[in-house]
């Protein structure tokens, strides 16, 4: 049971970290529904692991390019010489609230805003905000024409997902949509700003892993491996393919699905907690 439990949050991560659906939700709600107790530290380190490597394995090319761009940036001194410049000039301001606020606030929220009754407003709450973004959006605008305030829009956006139920790439999206981007253009924005956050997200929470088990307390439990392995293996195939798929779902496709899909999850889950608490 242990290693398909892996299997299937594996799988739930891979999906709704890249979906506008919120990982951090669903991450607390299929184990509420289905009564399993929650993996711990080193099982929460592993999915976020699978997801940076996927959200890597996706976009190499694109961060390769934008590394090689802002380093000629730095040794030419002109760091918005060309368009690539620009945008890994924007990724990084971009990144920046999502960052500092996830250092400053991570413990508090994971303490204090896991209940299930939060994620019923944030999913429906964002639900709305995305339906009246994608009616209202002209989706004119590339990434080539994104300004430093669509960074700073949408990077500050991104620091809101902290609050499960949000939805990194929902809400990212969603400002972007706002900002009259196309729907392609904003989903790889987004999954690219979301690129140092989950790899930085997976390396601290590694770090902290790798404290407790070479400092255990008594009643440790120990750490079991295949759990970590399948978990990893499982959030990094189903997000890789996530992408892909995501990426040309919206070349002609809306967001509606996922709009009644929020709404539908919100009202299951209130409908259950009344029901069973």
């Amino acid at each position: 049971m242990k290693l398909l439990s892996a299997a299937v949050l594996g799988i739930v991560q891979g999906l709704t970290e890249f979906l506008p659906v919120s990982s951090s939700a669903h991450l607390i709600l299929v184990p509420w529904f289905l009564g399993w107790k929650p993996e711990g530290l080193a099982f929460d380190v592993s999915l976020h692991i699978g997801t940076a490597v996927a959200v890597l394995a996706f976009f190499w090319v694109d961060w390769i390019r934008l590394a090689r761009a802002m380093l000629a940036g730095v040794k030419e001194r002109n760091l918005l010489g060309n368009q690539d410049r620009k945008l890994a000039c924007l990724l990084i301001v971009g990144t920046i609230p999502a960052l500092v606020v996830g250092l400053l606030f991570e413990d508090s929220v994971e303490e204090r805003l896991r209940s299930p009754l939060i994620t019923v407003f944030t999913l429906s709450t964002l639900a709305v905000v995305l339906f009246i973004a994608e009616r209202r959006s002209r989706q004119t605008r590339t990434i080539e024409k994104f300004t430093w305030t669509d960074s700073i829009l949408i990077g500050i956006s991104q620091a809101i997902a902290l609050i499960p139920g949000v939805s990194r790439s929902g809400i990212t999206m969603t400002t972007a949509l706002f900002r009259d981007s196309t729907r392609t253009c904003a989903a790889r924005f987004s999954f690219l700003l979301s690129t140092p956050v989950i790899v930085g997200a997976g390396v601290l929470e590694g770090s902290r892993l790798l404290g407790a088990i070479s400092n255990p307390t008594a009643n440790a439990a120990p750490v079991d491996w295949a759990v970590l392995v399948i978990g990893t293996l499982f959030a990094a195939v189903t997000g890789f393919l996530c992408i892909q798929f995501f990426l040309r779902y919206l070349q002609t496709k809306t967001f509606l699905p996922f709009v009644i899909y929020r709404f539908l999850l919100a009202a299951l889950v209130l409908v259950y907690y009344l029901k069973f608490y």
